[in-house]
């Protein structure tokens, strides 16, 4: 008999009745919000906004690297960065409720941020520049570090373990991990000992929300220690004079606040590289999740390792080249 699902056992009077432990009236309304590797539902309160409640994946994090990104929110709160923190209640900031751990968090609206707009991209620039200021202040105890092996090696090596590649397909993806591996390797060293500091480490177009008065940065579940240059990547998109376009303009506002090393843009196709290979291992590792099947329905099929193949093949020729023109 298989095991229950982690979440199985979450329901919404379990939902309910933990928020209502914290000390508030819920209303009955729960709207589920799209999250996979956490649950987060808004959940209505009595006379009052509602409230964002997000519950974490048992066996994820321990309590102590939770809590340290609450810190690091907390902190970048404090220093008026625009970040959404949680909520402070009795004290504690992670709560738990018949073996599941969560934080409510307020409830911040917004749009999804116009990353063609330089204006846009160099008002982000400037956020980043100043959470990467307060990143610097002092360091992670319990978070892990961005790093090959862990984004990498243990990925590749898991799925070669698990079974879950066509037969066809495990000789050619089996050589071109290794050699995207070695060739994430040669980029690193090329960059040398770059500055390492507390990140936002997931910031993407989908964890910023814009309003009029600019941007504010949600979910730091992904907080880790690295160079900056991971906060700053995943903004960027299209060809490589578009990209050059967009990491100037990101720049830009950033060094207003932080000085950037430009040894670090021979990272940015290797970090990269290390996320589509984690992102790979991370859909097989919770493809016994329900959610997961129907929100990636073109996962594990052999059009997806096929292309999967293709892109680490694409990676190598793009690592290889010189790295990226800055236009300031």
């Amino acid at each position: 008999m298989s095991e229950p699902h982690p979440y199985a056992g979450l329901r919404p009077e379990l939902i309910l009745d933990a928020v209502e432990s914290c000390g508030m009236r819920c209303d009955g309304r729960l709207l589920a919000l799209n999250s996979y590797e956490n649950r987060v539902w808004q959940i209505g309160i009595e006379d009052a906004a509602p409230v964002i409640a997000k519950f974490y994946r048992p066996a994820r994090w321990t309590d102590a690297q939770i809590l340290e990104e609450h810190g690091f929110a907390r902190e970048l709160a404090q220093a008026e960065v625009p970040v959404v923190a949680p909520l402070e209640l009795a004290g504690a900031t992670l709560h738990a409720h018949r073996g599941f751990r969560f934080a409510l968090y307020p409830r911040r609206g917004g749009r999804a941020p116009e990353l063609e707009d330089p204006e846009v991209l160099e008002w982000i620039g400037r956020f980043l520049g100043r959470i990467h200021t307060v990143g610097r202040a002092k360091d992670f105890s319990h978070r892990p570090a961005l790093d090959i092996e862990s984004l990498g090696v243990e990925p590749r090596e898991f799925l070669l373990g698990i079974g879950f590649l066509p037969p066809d397909l495990v000789d050619p993806y089996r050589s071109v991990s290794v050699m995207a591996i070695e060739t994430v390797r040669a980029a690193f060293s090329r960059a040398g000992e770059v500055r390492q500091l507390r990140l936002h480490g997931d910031c993407h177009a989908g964890n910023i929300l814009w309003t009029d008065d600019g941007p504010h940065f949600v979910d730091l579940d992904d907080a880790r220690t690295g160079p900056a240059v991971q906060d700053l990547w995943m903004l960027l998109s299209g060809d490589r004079a578009a990209v050059s376009r967009q990491l100037s303009d990101v720049l830009a506002g950033y060094e207003d606040f932080a000085e950037f090393d430009t040894r670090e843009l021979q990272l940015v196709e290797a970090l990269r590289t290390l996320r589509i290979m984690h992102y790979a291992a991370w859909l097989a590792r919770r493809w016994d999740d329900p959610a997961f099947p129907c929100a990636f329905p073109w996962f594990n099929t052999q059009r997806y390792w096929e292309e999967h193949i293709l892109q680490l093949r694409e990676q190598i020729a793009a690592m290889s080249e010189p790295p990226l023109p800055l236009l300031y």
